[in-house]
């Protein structure tokens, strides 16, 4: 990304690029995914050709290069503390936590710590409403407006595309009045509505569907749906329908700023100062249905393939067949290699999402061919030369696990 975390940035009223997972960020138009800040994979000459769609097995070797790629990464980004999880069905796994999760006490960082997930959220969000869809109380191509009243172009903007970002609709993190509402007291709950109505007092940017644009205006809509036609709140429904039927008692949707032991502090510059500071009791309610959520590590690893594959770790169907086929149907944006589906992208092969709030940053990304599952989780939301560090630590790890496939956004101004 090249925006700027600083709030005099935000008042200038900058036209700046966005990554994908991406929640508070001063932006006033453009989107891409994230910029990737190469880094090269720590990888010894002798290392055997590995095709696309397969990953090399995680041999002691292979730990020590992933070791010391890590390592570099955080070491470079000035990242706190990172987790890294690989898994495979037959090349061994590789679970590794660096640095610290509390910079104060130098607590260290571990795998079973919780954290927040931000954006990957919408993962959850949008598997809500196609539970939904399957059961016939609404349809993708229903306009919005026949749910919700007020919301501009209402009547021509559908289910489907706000799910794969193409409403068109101004994203209510870059108004310059919600970033200062949020950094000059983190601590304040905010409603859907108040979110939606820092959206609406801004003209639409463009048509329904003519163009991707990342924005997280489309999924506070979409978690009104769910409330709507389910007739539970959002948090209930994610709960009961999604997460205990996969098994992740860990992850939850927390209705206030509640966030469980263990958990790794976070740091971010998205303050009302610019200067660095811990955000880990800040309340998530701002980003509700589009990024409030907390899991860990090992949850994250059973959500990777469940909602790549839309089964449940059971076997029973997570959604159906045909929605899933829809699900991961991408739509075109501006960067090679990459597509975003219905709350869902494909990034040279890898399927998942990436999540960024402030202080916390998260990356979860199954490889179907490989059935490999990577995670990523770290606590800050700090740019590394101008790269959000999930898409710098996915590039380096990939390089080495995965060469075929290697993980890789960058930055990319929106099409015109």
């Amino acid at each position: 990304m090249t925006h700027s975390h600083s709030s005099s940035r935000l008042r200038r009223g900058a036209v700046t690029v966005v990554a994908v997972g991406t929640l508070l960020v001063p932006v006033a138009g453009g989107a891409a995914f994230a910029q990737g800040a190469s880094v090269p994979a720590v990888s010894a000459a002798t290392d055997p050709p590995v095709a696309p769609g397969t990953v090399r097995d995680l041999t002691p070797a292979v730990a020590r290069q992933l070791d010391a790629a890590v390592q570099q990464v955080l070491r470079d980004a000035k990242v706190p503390g990172v987790s890294v999880g690989i898994w495979t069905p037959d090349k061994g796994e590789y679970v590794r936590s660096f640095g610290v999760a509390d910079k104060a006490n130098g607590q260290k960082m571990t795998p079973d710590l919780y954290t927040r997930i931000g954006s990957e959220t919408k993962t959850f969000t949008v598997t809500a409403l196609l539970q939904l869809v399957d059961q016939g109380k609404a349809g993708l191509d229903d306009p919005i407006g026949k749910f919700i009243d007020g919301v501009p172009n209402g009547d021509r903007i559908t289910l489907r595309q706000l799910a794969e970002m193409r409403s068109g609709l101004f994203n209510y993190s870059a108004d310059p009045g919600f970033y200062k509402a949020l950094t000059s007291n983190p601590d304040r709950p905010f409603t859907p509505q108040q979110l939606l109505d820092y959206s609406f007092k801004h003209p639409v940017l463009f048509e329904p569907g003519a163009r991707f644009f990342y924005c997280n205006t489309n999924l506070i809509l979409l978690g009104l749906v769910v409330e709507k036609l389910s007739g539970q709140q959002l948090a209930d429904y994610v709960h009961e329908h999604i997460t205990v039927p996969a098994g992740m008692d860990k992850t939850l949707f927390p209705k206030g700023a509640e966030f469980p032991e263990p958990h790794a502090q976070g740091y971010t510059e998205q303050t009302a100062s610019g200067k660095l500071e811990d955000s880990a009791d800040w309340n998530p309610s701002w980003g509700w249905a589009a990024g409030a959520m907390i899991s860990t590590l090992d949850d994250l690893r059973i959500w990777a393939p469940t909602v790549a594959t839309g089964v449940l770790p059971d076997g029973k169907p997570l959604i159906s067949a045909a929605t899933q086929k829809e699900r991961l149907d991408t739509v075109k944006t501006t960067i090679p290699g990459a597509g975003y589906g219905l709350g869902i992208f494909r990034v040279q092969g890898w399927i998942g999402h990436n999540g960024s709030l402030p202080g916390y940053e998260s990356l979860t990304m199954y490889l179907p061919e490989a059935k490999a599952t990577l995670v990523v989780v770290l606590n800050t939301d700090v740019d590394y030369k101008g790269a959000e560090p999930t898409t710098v630590f996915g590039e380096a790890i990939t390089k080495i696990v995965s060469p075929g496939n290697v993980f890789n956004l960058p930055a990319q101004a929106a099409a015109r």
